[in-house]
């Protein structure tokens, strides 16, 4: 079982604290451009982060308020995230690359008090938004301050950071997390990742990702390991030339990334003897992508399953035997069931397909929706979470997907609302209907994101104006990659979209 979480209990502190003590000149994060390398040992770090505590702090900014941080991999957002949670505050990574107005709405909805930018943003835009907004030079006037003493003294209940995710509305959700949710991911430490104080940890991602955070900074820094960022122009040669350069023991990526660095990354010129495994996340991995993985490096890829409001639950790992097909079981100390699909807190028997469950008592739980009070009743049966997932789990516990009971699609590993790309869709001119569903690429193995329009009274269509459109007003991972215009959506006799009949 999971050892019960400390009363007093500060994420960043858990993180950061403790190992600068024992071990301060281990490097701990190294961000890598493409033509600058910036590194930090555990002393360095913790200092850093306590100094731009202080300097969050001399803002007089109200106990617990929310910090949005908005910039790309840089070592700031890092910094940023651990300081305002030292301080007390809630931290809020938001995506590099939502658009203004997606950018704006987050602003408002997480009712954040400061705003953190990026070298790449422009302040100008935030001028009337009523909030503190820190340029670059700014931020980095705040870290002129004495550093903290100490950690805040938070309870493992309090608030510690938010998240924003697509459900099946037209507008992302917040989802809050409390200081504990660091110490619920403790049982993927052996049962997934398998990190080590020894380890080098490579993360494929973008900071803001819950993926890229949890595993790729959280996870290594709570152990004791070294972590490595990228913020450089993507190349799929550039992951296992890190992996030679620095030593990389674990490297981290969605299921694209791999294929990608098989099909181009030129693998056998690099020597990726120091790579332990490899995680992957955020869709499903499959098979034939594992299985040429394995011939051609040696290494096996453990996969994992989770979801924003608690992390990855289910995995395979060094420890746990692979299933093809399956992304694993359960890790030790997670209570998780399929559900019947109506109605119902009892579990179904194995070979039975449900809804996929946790109790909500794990210590990785969310706190709740972020001012979404129904939509967390919603999401809670009695004593279990309940996700939109379609699964069973065989005799030995094993994890089996059919699909999802919402229509929430996933886009290169993000969650992504049909009804808000749809709802960007009707905002063109003379669109009379829209849908989009998850379609196979020109490649036959990614999946993408396709539109399906109906023009209004003859109207003339447009492909490329239609997905310039897109581009203006989604993040890249939301827009649809190609369109098919129709004379009419599928749908029943009550008028209800059937979107499996959309080809």
């Amino acid at each position: 079982m999971l050892k019960a979480v400390p009363k007093r209990f500060n994420l960043a502190r858990y993180c950061l604290a403790e190992n600068a003590r024992l071990h301060g000149e281990k490097i701990a994060l190294t961000v890598v451009g493409d033509d600058h390398v910036q590194r930090w040992s555990y002393a360095q770090l913790d200092i850093k982060v306590r100094q731009l505590a202080a300097g969050f702090k001399s803002l007089n900014l109200k106990p617990g308020a929310h910090i949005m941080i908005r910039m790309g991999n840089e070592a700031n957002a890092a910094l940023a995230y651990f300081a305002a949670i030292a301080a007390g505050y809630v931290a809020f990574l938001a995506s590099a690359q939502l658009t203004f107005d997606e950018a704006a709405f987050l602003l408002q909805d997480s009712e954040a008090a400061a705003l953190v930018l990026g070298s790449s943003f422009s302040h100008e835009h935030y001028k009337s938004s009523g909030v503190t907004v820190l340029t670059p030079q700014a931020l980095d006037a705040l870290f002129l301050y004495e550093p903290i003493a100490d950690y805040a003294d938070t309870s493992a209940q309090d608030p510690a950071y938010l998240v924003y995710t697509s459900g099946t509305t037209s507008r992302p959700k917040g989802v809050l997390h409390a200081h504990r949710a660091a110490w619920g991911r403790r049982p993927m430490l052996t049962h997934w990742t398998g990190l080590r104080a020894e380890d080098v940890m490579l993360h494929a991602g973008a900071i803001n990702w819950t993926y890229t955070l949890g595993v790729g900074v959280v996870d290594p820094l709570s152990v004791g390991a070294a972590t490595v960022l990228y913020n450089g122009k993507p190349d799929p040669s550039v992951w296992p030339r890190l992996i030679e350069r620095y030593g990389v023991s674990v490297f981290a990526a969605v299921p694209g990334v791999f294929r990608q660095i098989l099909k181009y990354g030129a693998l056998e010129q690099f020597d990726l003897s120091s790579l332990r495994h490899g995680l992957s996340a955020g869709a499903a991995l499959p098979p034939n992508l594992s299985l040429e993985w394995r011939k051609r490096t040696g290494k096996e890829i453990f996969e994992a399953f989770g979801m924003s409001e608690i992390s990855t639950f289910i995995s395979t790992g060094p420890q746990t035997s692979l299933k093809t097909d399956s992304p694993g079981k359960a890790q030790p100390g997670r209570v998780v069931a399929a559900l019947p699909i109506e109605d119902g807190c009892i579990p179904l028997d194995s070979g039975q397909t449900g809804l996929l469950a946790i109790q909500r008592d794990d210590p990785g739980m969310m706190l709740g929706y972020w001012k979404r009070p129904e939509e967390e009743q919603q999401a809670f049966r009695g004593d279990w979470f309940v996700s939109g997932d379609l699964v069973e789990f065989d005799e030995d516990g094993y994890m089996w997907r059919h699909g999802r009971a919402d229509e929430v699609m996933n886009a290169g590993g993000f969650r992504v609302s049909p009804a808000e790309v749809e709802k960007c869709l009707l905002s063109f001119p003379n669109v009379a209907e829209a849908a989009v569903a998850e379609r196979a690429g020109r490649d036959g193995e990614t999946t993408i994101i396709k539109a399906f329009i109906v023009m209004r009274d003859a109207a003339p269509t447009d492909e490329l104006a239609i997905l310039a459109h897109c581009h203006s007003h989604l993040a890249t991972y939301k827009r649809p990659k190609a369109v098919v215009f129709l004379e009419a959506l599928p749908r029943n006799a009550n008028g209800k979209l059937k979107r499996d009949l959309l080809v």
